[in-house]
């Protein structure tokens, strides 16, 4: 919960080391950036770490690598996916398989940081600090793409679906603007779009404020300070106002609400992403990108859905089917609808998983593990070569034989996709200039050179 002090310093962080004019230069020169290859990027997320030698890059000549999925022909002469994952095999002329994605990180929440925000999460040394979100993160993508290119429409940047990454009463870091401020902060859907009880009632901000908060704060504002817009006359009062009005604007948009309205669409394309979760925020995710969203983050499953310690095999049973026909039918969608130029979607989790099947210590049931040594990223559309594998695992897909591929690098990928550049200076949580991201743009996805 924000604090009166809190409310008034949204989105007014003074960056002194920078300096105001070097910060308003640097935003500057973003806004009139080169023209975006994209509208919109689609973050299909695995949380948790999802299986690539399940998925995207099978072992069938490693009898203890294989697991219990067979091997199919895609549409790549040579190239195989699990048997589980057959419309996107079929669809793999549309994608770019890069198979030599790794870094060293096997932890959760600092690799999910990673993934979501492009950089490298900076440790406090609170071991419990760091496992929580909080204002001194990185900012997510969509939050960085807000501060530094604002749209015109006073809305966000990025809207998360179905639901933030919460595991009890811990919020995963990484997810909303961090030291920018509540006002860059993402816009967060807090429901299951397949539910029955359905309804465009959950819009809030990563931290909860919503509608019916910011109505109350402004009342009991307007009671402290005596005014009648409950803020002072002093400059830090007047620019507290315009950005009070400017939450509630986008709080209350109705393009937003009407994008997120998932009964507005037909029967018969519900069925065809599938009614399940998976597939009904794939949906939604395509009526963002008719509203030209620029960062539309689809989180499959809750916190750790696809952390397949145990009951490995049988829950991918009905993780890998739902997943493959929301995808299949996502980039079916936006390529009838002539938008799949526009948009670049990847899928990925925070790492993959271990080459080997053995029990977690105190367990029976043998899984996959936590592994980042090497695993798997799909991308399709907004000018992606289709039809390639990019990298080469070794024969039990543990670890790149080819040059690796860093989350920091699909960061610096979609930024520039938007049109952003990824070296731009940004302040740090300490106020020091440091690069909005360290990654390489992975020019290979459109040469086709591995």
């Amino acid at each position: 919960m924000f604090h009166r002090r809190e409310l008034l310093q949204i989105g007014c962080s003074s960056f002194f080391g920078l300096g105001l004019s070097q910060i308003l230069q640097q935003r500057s020169v973003a806004a009139t950036a080169k023209e975006s290859r994209v509208k919109s990027v689609v973050l299909v997320f695995l949380t948790g770490g999802g299986s690539h030698i399940d998925m995207f890059d099978p072992k069938p000549e490693s009898p203890e690598i294989k697991g219990e999925f067979g091997p199919i022909a895609t549409a790549l002469p040579g190239i195989n996916f699990s048997d589980k994952m057959p419309g996107l095999a079929e669809r793999a002329g549309k994608l770019a398989i890069v198979r030599s994605m790794a870094h060293g990180d096997n932890r959760h929440l600092s690799g999910t940081h990673n993934m979501l925000t492009g950089a490298v999460q900076p440790f406090t040394g609170n071991s419990n600090q760091d496992k929580s979100l909080k204002r001194s993160d990185w900012p997510s993508i969509g939050s960085s793409v807000s501060y530094l290119r604002p749209r015109a429409d006073k809305l966000p940047s990025q809207v998360t679906l179905p639901n933030p990454l919460i595991e009890g009463v811990l919020v995963w870091p990484g997810q909303h603007a961090g030291f920018l401020g509540p006002k860059y902060d993402p816009f967060v859907l807090k429901d299951d779009p397949n539910s029955e009880k359905y309804k465009v009632n959950g819009l809030s901000l990563i931290d909860g404020l919503d509608v019916g908060r910011l109505k109350h704060r402004q009342q009991l504002l307007q009671t402290i300070e005596g005014t009648p817009t409950g803020v002072s006359t002093s400059p830090a009062g007047q620019k507290y106002a315009g950005e009070q009005e400017l939450a509630m604007s986008m709080l209350t948009s109705s393009k937003l609400k009407q994008a997120l309205d998932i009964n507005l669409e037909p029967a018969e394309t519900r069925d065809r992403y599938g009614r399940h979760q998976y597939g009904q925020t794939l949906l939604l995710a395509r009526r963002l990108v008719e509203l030209e969203m620029p960062v539309i983050q689809c989180n499959m499953g809750r916190v750790q859905s696809w952390d397949t310690h145990v009951n490995h095999f049988p829950r991918l049973k009905t993780m890998l089917p739902a997943l493959d026909t929301g995808v299949s039918a996502l980039l079916d969608d936006l390529s009838e609808r002539g938008l799949l130029d526009q948009t670049l979607v990847i899928c990925v989790g925070e790492f993959g998983r271990t080459p080997r099947i053995s029990p977690l210590a105190g367990q029976s049931v043998p899984g996959r593990h936590h592994w980042a040594m090497g695993y798997t990223a799909v991308f399709a559309g907004g000018g992606v070569r289709g039809g390639q594998v990019i990298g080469k695992s070794d024969a039990i897909g543990a670890y790149p034989m080819t040059t690796p591929y860093h989350p920091n690098d699909i960061g610096a990928t979609i930024f520039t996709s938007l049109g952003i550049d990824p070296h731009i200076m940004v302040p740090d949580r300490e106020n020091r200039p440091r690069y909005l991201n360290e990654g390489k743009v992975m020019d290979v996805l459109y040469t086709g050179a591995t």
